[in-house]
Order: structure tokens, then C-alpha cells, then sequence
């Protein structure tokens, strides 16, 4: 087994987390920018890199966000686990405000965002009818539990491109699709994870109702902030005692995300193109290197 590298990726509100021997680093990708620098360090004796997923100050919207670039830096800094954490709003009467889900599927309804490292010359399809590794989320629930954060679980998080929110036809229609929660932030990122093999959870941090509750306004920009102010709190709490929960030598990924492309390459090697290859280095180079 190899150490376990824990990658935290910070929603709105969460640009930073408190470790130690902290330092911010560049990291290059063949994809582009990331949304910023890594910051590296440890918590609890624990590897950990932070990435805001917006960059500091707000920078990248949803639709703007280089997705295969985060999750590529991520896998050079030799990351194993990422906890997604993202602002969303509430399509479920018991889901309120500040309240933490653990997210285990997803419905991607996003449209403008490049979603996978493969493509023409080098063709890959992996299995993502489970997106959320389950050790991983069995230990961020056993971390809420533990620091008495409202949660809930088995979560449905439908991901809509943005930047507006919905309109009140839109949130009836994702509650009758039986959703709970919605934001713009976790699709691609989860297809890219699974692409990259890294184990990967998502964290919802309930914000408001979306556009659908009867008794509560439409979204409201400033009682979101401040509703993700608080949230901010609660979830570097949580980070600090997820950190302190994950077996230092990495488990294997119950449905196997850290071996997502052990069948998945399509492309015959002599018809692969180079430079794609060369690009997926990070991501795929366990698979392609053993091919080429």
C-alpha cells in the first residue's frame, strides 16, 4: 500500500485550511492553468494539499473553472483522496441551512465544461455508476458524527451549469427527480477524479432552499455569504478531523476508483496520438506507460 495523500478542494468560502509546515506551490499541467497555487502541508502527521477551487478572492466562476487541470496538479502533488467540499442549495424541506451532506451520486447537467482527459487518439471509458468512493465517505460521516456537525447522507447532488441559479421551474423538476441538493461545482471535477484514479467524496454544504421552498425567499446572495460563513467554520473543523481519521497507508478503493483504468483504454497502441499521451502522464501513466 502507498501513504496516503489527502487533496482538499475548497468551495465558496473555503479558500484555506489551517495545517502545519504550510506553504503554497506551483504546480504546472499540460492542461492549462489550475484555479491556483497548492498549498501543502500536514494535519495531524497527515500529507495534505489544499486547492480553492475559485482560487483566493473568488476568481474562476463554475463554468470558468479549468477542472482537468485542478485534478491533474493534484495528481502530480501525489494525492490519493479529495474531499470535494461545495456550497449548494437545499432541495429538500429537512436538508436547511447549514447542514453537511455526504453526497453519493450525481446528476450532471452542466454543458460547456470539458469532462474527460481522453479523447480522439487515446480513447478511455471508466466505470463511474458509483462516483463516490465509499471508504472515503464512510470516513468523512464518521468525521461529522465525531465533531456533532449536522449531516446527512446519501445525497443526490445534481450539477447545473451557472453562474445564474435556478428558475422555480427548475428546482420543482430537480425535487421531482428526488435530488437533494444542487450546485455548479462537482461536475466534471468527480469524472475527471475517477479518470485520474483518485478516490473522491463530496461534502455539500447546505446554503439555502434553491427557488422551490413556499415560505423562504429565492436565493439571496448575502444570506448565502453568511450562511457560508458558518459553514466555513464547521468544515475546517471537519477537515482537521477527517485528517486525523485516514489510515496513514493507503486502503484499495472498495469499488476500485484508485484502478478505474485497468480495462479502460480503448485505442490500440500503435494508433494512439502522442502528444495526448504525453499530456496524460499524470493521470494515466500507470496504464499507458505499461502499454506503450
Amino acid at each position: 500500500m502507498s501513504q496516503s495523500i489527502l487533496g482538499i478542494i475548497g468551495g465558496s468560502g473555503v479558500y484555506d485550511v489551517p495545517m502545519d509546515n504550510a506553504r503554497w506551490e506551483t504546480v504546472t499541467s499540460p492542461w492549462g492553468e489550475p484555479s491556483d497555487q497548492l498549498r501543502r502541508g500536514e494535519i495531524s502527521g497527515l500529507p495534505v494539499v489544499f486547492l480553492p477551487r475559485h482560487g483566493r478572492g473568488h476568481v474562476y466562476s463554475p463554468s470558468s473553472i479549468n477542472y482537468r487541470a485542478n485534478i491533474d496538479v493534484l495528481k502530480r502533488a501525489g494525492v490519493t483522496d479529495v474531499i470535494s467540499l461545495s456550497a449548494v442549495g437545499s432541495l429538500k424541506e429537512e436538508l436547511t441551512p447549514g447542514t453537511f451532506v455526504v453526497v453519493d451520486q450525481f446528476i450532471d447537467r452542466t454543458h460547456l465544461r470539458a469532462s474527460s482527459f481522453f479523447g480522439t487518439g487515446c480513447v478511455a471509458h471508466v466505470p463511474f455508476a458509483h462516483p463516490v468512493s465509499p471508504g472515503l465517505a464512510a470516513l468523512a460521516i464518521k468525521s461529522l458524527k465525531s465533531e456533532n456537525i449536522p449531516h446527512a447522507t446519501n445525497g443526490t447532488y445534481v450539477v447545473m451549469e451557472g453562474p445564474q441559479f435556478s428558475t422555480l421551474a427548475e428546482s420543482n423538476l430537480h425535487r421531482a427527480w428526488g435530488a437533494s441538493v444542487i450546485g455548479m461545482t462537482n461536475m466534471p471535477e468527480a469524472k475527471l477524479a475517477r479518470e485520474a484514479e483518485l478516490c473522491y467524496a463530496t461534502i455539500a454544504m447546505v446554503t439555502d432552499f434553491d427557488a422551490w421552498h413556499p415560505t423562504h425567499d429565492a436565493v439571496d446572495v448575502a444570506q448565502v455569504v453568511q450562511t457560508m460563513k458558518g459553514n466555513s467554520a464547521l468544515a475546517k473543523r471537519f477537515v482537521l478531523r477527517l485528517a486525523a481519521n485516514v489510515p496513514r497507508e493507503h486502503p484499495p478503493c472498495p469499488i476500485g476508483s484508485d484502478r478505474a483504468l485497468d480495462f479502460a483504454i480503448m485505442t490500440a497502441s500503435e494508433k494512439r496520438d502522442a502528444n495526448l499521451v504525453k499530456k496524460l502522464d499524470a493521470v494515466a501513466g500507470r496504464v499507458l506507460g505499461a502499454r506503450a
